[in-house]
């Protein structure tokens, strides 16, 4: 199984720290260092944290037409991106069904898709199919791309000392193409944890030295690398959602909450009709996030109950890290979606009360927006 897993270009790197390796999204990727899910997740909270995120997918879009199709197959208005900048947004099927959620990039010349690594091969299917006789020039870049996170109220100071890129300029969703340790890269103000950061998008045969003088020159100021669980912990703290778990074909972004990146009034686009149609009709189950008013660990699966009878089902939970008490989201039916709401969370068939709050749960991170 493993020899058919994919490998970053920083897959020797984390073997060297000792990481213990999985299978993610096709593939092998740290989990956790010997220092632990914990340690790292409060790395990133108090510090910085080091990600190896070069799983994800990269495809650029050039030619006379590249807005109108991305304008086609994305729901978010992207004719209102500046160059610099960068937009949350998702795609969907014509009957509304989450495909995948993404950021587009804004350069002067071209754009950029940044997708999941899971849905990447389905993803530049479907953009390339509705390419079909458009001026547009795809290119699949993924291969040869790697993406570091560094996360953290530090990081600033920490990627300060490796470029001479302004990086105090550089704004929430906004980036800039400079040099990092001698490496050019594409610096963006994104991240997944809350906390105020960066993500650096480099030449795979870079990464390494880019990934070691981070490391190296940061340490003192705290900087550890962090795996896939720290990832997880940090995203579900603010609510985020993650594809796979909290996202699918079988929902839509109006049920999940995205409502805000549905620009039903920008024109036509894949999904429209249906989710116009659902908005008018109302819409009868939500994307919530949940607390526990007691001790428990909630986990992906269990399910929310009402009176009794099951309602509903927690799709991402873990006890937080930085609050010490269960978080959770999940699909409830919209009666029981406002914050305040008063549910059960069956922990292996033993019910906990829980009560349904408006996200993030974590409120004290150092984003800027």
């Amino acid at each position: 199984m493993e020899d058919t897993l994919r490998k970053t270009p920083l897959h020797a790197a984390h073997v060297e720290l000792g990481a213990k390796m999985v299978p993610f999204a096709g593939y092998e990727m740290p989990v956790q260092y010997p220092s632990g899910i914990t340690a790292e997740h409060r790395s990133v909270r108090e510090a910085a944290g080091l990600f190896d995120v070069s799983h994800m997918g990269e495809f650029h879009v050039q030619g006379s037409a590249a807005l109108d199709l991305i304008q086609r197959v994305t729901i978010n208005d992207a004719s209102v991106i500046e160059v610099g900048q960068a937009q949350y947004s998702a795609m969907c099927r014509p009957d509304g069904g989450i495909i995948d959620d993404l950021l587009v990039y804004r350069f002067r010349d071209r754009w950029m898709l940044v997708v999941n690594a899971s849905n990447r091969d389905k993803d530049w299917e479907w953009v390339a199919g509705h390419a079909e006789g458009l001026d547009v020039r795809l290119e699949d870049r993924s291969d040869e791309t790697a993406l570091l996170a560094l996360q953290g109220p530090k990081a600033r100071a920490i990627l300060a000392e490796l470029t001479e890129v302004d990086v105090e300029a550089i704004g929430y969703y906004r980036f800039t193409e400079g040099r990092v340790v001698g490496r050019e890269a594409v610096i963006a103000g994104t991240g997944y944890t809350g906390e105020d950061g960066f993500e650096l998008y480099l030449r795979a045969t870079d990464a390494m030295e880019v990934w070691g003088a981070l490391l190296d020159d940061g340490f003192t100021a705290g900087l550890r690398p962090a795996g896939l669980g720290a990832r997880d912990s940090l995203r579900l703290e603010m609510g985020y959602a993650l594809y796979g778990n909290d996202l699918d074909e079988a929902h839509t972004p109006l049920e999940a909450g995205l409502g805000w990146i549905t620009k039903l009034g920008k024109g036509d686009f894949v999904g429209r009709d249906a989710l116009v149609r659902q908005k008018d009709e109302g819409i009868e189950r939500r994307l919530v996030g949940m607390k526990l008013l007691e001790k428990g660990f909630p986990r992906p699966g269990y399910e929310v109950v009402e009176g009794g009878s099951p309602v509903g089902i927690v799709t991402s939970g873990t006890v937080s890290p930085s609050l010490g008490i269960g978080v959770a989201m999940g699909w409830v039916p919209s009666r029981l979606a406002a914050p305040g709401t008063r549910l059960e969370l069956s922990l292996r068939g033993k019910p906990a009360a829980a009560e349904v709050v408006r996200p993030p749960f974590y409120t004290s991170g150092s984003i800027r927006r």
